[in-house]
């Protein structure tokens, strides 16, 4: 076995375990918080790695189709704007949920996509140029669509920083993307094996990459994972679940390839739900941000088993879903 293939067949047994990495890494955050903390410290350069290696599976033409059928962005985005904040009343309403706990979870549905939907297609074999364009549109209208609906939902308002924001894509999706993708196109000319590897060894990377992010994350919320009532812990998975089933659903229901279904929903059912946290901590009691704080836990979790599902569907099906124009 040549040194390539061997690297190759290390990283597709990373990315079909991705899950398991995930559960171990939280079980051990929460086992012992201390050891994971100051990961904490440095979330986003490790979420730019990720991105950077998402770069590297893309190519110029994946960004052409999107282009050449802006539709599916435009019901990805709709379908963020309404399908989770619609989601959050009713169930503030159905599980009689505290005002104060109540408008966390309010926050949660009217955030934008965030980076872990991006990550979560790309591991799930998602359309990922659809994702990270559905992020950046969600993103930019966040300043509008969140205290629309904080407003209209919980009659409360907020003032979101629209340039916070804006620097925060940039510098944690767009720059490490776009570096990807150039360093793709390089290699590819310049050293064909060496981009070789490095599209098949970095979903493994980002997998354990990843990993530890949610290490870090169980680390630094583990107060509030052990002081969550089981109602509240069942808003969140409900509201998860059924976002991450509602995106799925739109994107079939509106005839999208199977690669853009599931970018869809991951973009509605991961919210950026690190926004929500600083918003809510920001404008309103400081329980408002225990929803948000579990959720950007579990999406990670409930994202990654979607994400290993997906591709263990793939390979018992002998094949792998992704953009080619002859979705379009």
């Amino acid at each position: 076995m040549t040194s390539i293939a061997l690297l190759e067949r290390i990283g597709r047994f990373t990315s079909k375990y991705f899950v398991v990495w995930v559960l171990i890494g939280s079980a051990a955050a929460l086992y012992a918080p201390p050891a994971f903390v100051p990961i904490g410290n440095y979330i986003s350069p490790l979420l730019g790695v990720v991105m950077l290696g998402m770069g590297l599976t893309l190519t110029l033409e994946d960004f052409r189709r999107i282009a050449a059928r802006p539709r599916d962005v435009l019901v990805g985005a709709a379908a963020q704007w309404t399908v989770m904040p619609v989601l959050a009343f009713a169930l503030v309403a159905a599980l009689g949920l505290p005002r104060e706990i109540g408008v966390g979870l309010i926050l949660v549905g009217a955030a934008p996509g965030g980076t872990a939907s991006n990550v979560m297609t790309y591991l799930g074999r998602g359309d990922v140029a659809l994702s990270v364009t559905i992020t950046a549109v969600t993103t930019v209208a966040a300043p509008i669509v969140m205290p629309a609906w904080v407003v209209a939902l919980a009659g409360e308002s907020i003032t979101v920083t629209f340039a916070e924001m804006a620097r925060q894509i940039v510098l944690i999706v767009l720059i490490p993307v776009v570096a990807g993708l150039v360093l793709r196109y390089a290699l590819e000319r310049r050293a064909p094996s060496v981009a070789r590897v490095g599209v098949s060894v970095f979903p493994a990377i980002s997998a354990l990459t990843i990993a530890a992010i949610v290490a870090a994350i169980v680390a630094l919320n583990v107060g509030e994972i052990r002081a969550a009532s089981a109602v509240v812990l069942l808003a969140v998975v409900v509201h998860n679940g059924l976002g991450l089933a509602g995106g799925y659903g739109v994107g079939r229901l509106a005839g999208m390839p199977e690669a853009r279904a599931r970018a869809c929903a991951f973009e509605v059912g991961l919210q950026n739900s690190g926004l929500a946290v600083a918003l809510a901590v920001a404008f309103f009691d400081p329980v408002a941000a225990l929803i948000p704080a579990l959720f950007s836990v579990w999406h990670n979790v409930s994202g990654s088993v979607l994400a290993t599902l997906f591709t263990r569907v793939d390979d018992g099906g002998g094949r792998r879903y992704e953009a080619t124009a002859a979705d379009d």
